[in-house]
């Protein structure tokens, strides 16, 4: 009748496991717009393609840096794949949350011990039902037993913890993979500005170059007495200056190639890279549908799964409300004699649940498990303000940098303009000049114009390639079909 009661309590309980405590989990409602500010009104044919979120984070980017047809920056980017510290501490990270998960997923097996040894031990006389003065001998029992344990989830504890811990681990995951976009990304934004800074370097250079020039016609006509000292005085300024914001551009670069050698793992000593001046940028990177953005962006999924994770624990804070049975069972051999202990008449057993914890109840904590669920509510509802805020950013840089890739194109084509009337100004200056039509002061402004026209011409490309690299970054990643629009090379020579 006793096996059949324990039997029966057993079987009632496991009926019971599944029933969570947890709220029904609901992505929260962002709001996403159909379109973005800075594309085209969608087609009636495009306008029924918005669907709701569905979590793609993990889907393949691709080598999207590829899309820029340059084997130097696809060497980077491996380098820094294989060696970059960030990314292995962000994949250590993704190791840590996996072992915490397997530790909360034991919660759902039992555990199992064994053990073997004597014990000394001695009966007190009463406890034999002797008189006081009676006298129990001291014995030994020799014992080789297993016991079990295993916690019946009647109101999802152990389950809620589970999926909990997977949604942690998902969450880590989820950052890894942006660490790993960002470092991309570094690499690329890092290896266009030091080809940036080469191509001001060449600006510079030949900015000195004609100035040495300008200097000795200057030397000449004022020993041949045409000008005065002024005009050598100017021109030996403007050479020395040029030199010196040429040794500006060198300084900046070797910053630059500094952070890019830690990017990829290295010491700077280590890494040292040839002059490239930079090439114009013109890739065109379609931006999708603002409901994409929320499937692709990995730091979005973490955020999201954090949601999902705080949800959970809401279920583990009100399951510490209610009983918790904990089922634990001995048994094995026991004898006076160590000859004797493996013999069949030396068995023994203890069943639960009354073994070990048993059934406990909660009474009174002092108001700790309600603290702990107020603190898992205020967790989830702070965690849903981080998604919508993450979500809320994430438009805005997509937005942004479609806006600067969009005004970038305009105004390339402006400083291109600019660079060649700067350029025909020079040229009319100096032959003025010669025929000394003009003061050498038109000279140097025209001259300085040129330099100015030049090197803002080489940055808005600069800044053209970074916000290309910005908005696939935003985005979450390339899709693989963005494609180049030639364009002619803006003219940045002086003739």
């Amino acid at each position: 009748m006793n096996k059949l009661h324990v039997v029966s309590s057993l079987m009632a309980a496991l009926l019971l496991v599944g029933c969570s405590l947890a709220p029904t989990y609901e992505k929260p409602d962002v709001n996403a717009p159909s379109a973005y500010k800075e594309t085209p009104a969608l087609q009636a044919s495009e306008a029924g393609t918005w669907k709701a979120a569905q979590p793609s984070e993990e889907m393949l980017r691709g080598e999207w840096w590829t899309i820029f047809a340059d084997a130097t920056l696809d060497d980077l980017e491996k380098q820094a794949q294989d060696a970059n510290q960030n990314l292995r501490a962000a994949a250590a990270r993704v190791k840590e949350a996996r072992a915490i998960n397997q530790t909360a997923r034991a919660g759902l097996f039992p555990t199992l011990d064994a053990g073997f040894g004597p014990t000394r031990e001695k009966f007190s006389p009463a406890s034999q039902f002797l008189p006081p003065n009676g006298n129990v001998p001291a014995q030994t029992l020799w014992r080789a037993q297993a016991s079990v344990s295993y916690e019946v989830d009647l109101f999802g504890r152990v389950a809620n913890t589970v999926q909990a811990a997977n949604a942690e681990t998902q969450q880590s995951e989820a950052l890894f993979r942006s660490v790993q976009l960002a470092l991309q990304a570094d690499v690329a934004q890092n290896y266009f500005n030091l080809r940036e800074l080469d191509a001001e370097a060449d600006v510079y250079t030949r900015t000195v170059q004609l100035r040495e020039q300008a200097l000795k016609l200057v030397q000449k006509r004022f020993n041949e007495g045409d000008i005065s000292e002024l005009d050598l005085a100017r021109a030996k300024s403007e050479l020395a200056t040029a030199r010196s914001e040429a040794m500006t551009v060198q300084r900046l670069r070797a910053a630059s190639e500094h952070s890019l050698a830690v990017l990829l793992g290295k010491a700077p000593a280590e890494f040292t890279m040839a002059a490239n001046p930079l090439k114009p940028v013109t890739i065109r990177v379609p931006p999708g549908l603002p409901s994409s953005l929320l499937e692709r962006r990995p730091d979005i999924a973490a955020a999201e799964r954090a949601m999902a994770a705080a949800n959970a624990r809401i279920g583990v804070a009100k399951a510490a409300f209610f009983p918790s049975l904990t089922l634990t069972g001995l048994g094995g051999f026991e004898s006076a004699t160590l000859g004797d202990l493996f013999k069949w008449s030396s068995r023994t057993f203890l069943l639960g649940p009354f073994a070990g914890t048993a059934l406990n109840i909660p009474i009174f904590d002092g108001g700790r498990r309600k603290g702990n669920l107020a603190n898992a509510r205020a967790i989830y509802e702070e965690d849903v303000a981080s998604y919508r805020q993450q979500v809320l950013v994430a438009f805005r840089e997509v937005e942004d940098n479609l806006s600067d890739l969009r005004i970038l194109e305009d105004q390339t084509a402006t400083q291109e303009d600019a660079v060649k009337a700067s350029v025909r100004a020079a040229q009319l200056s100096r032959t003025q000049y010669t025929e000394g039509a003009v003061n050498y002061l038109d000279v140097i402004d025209a001259e300085r114009t040129v330099l100015q026209t030049q090197r803002s011409s080489v940055q808005l490309q600069g800044a053209q390639a970074i916000s290309t690299v910005n908005l696939i970054r935003a985005l979450g990643g390339g899709w693989g079909d963005a494609m180049p629009k030639p364009v002619p090379e803006p003219s940045l020579a002086q003739k």
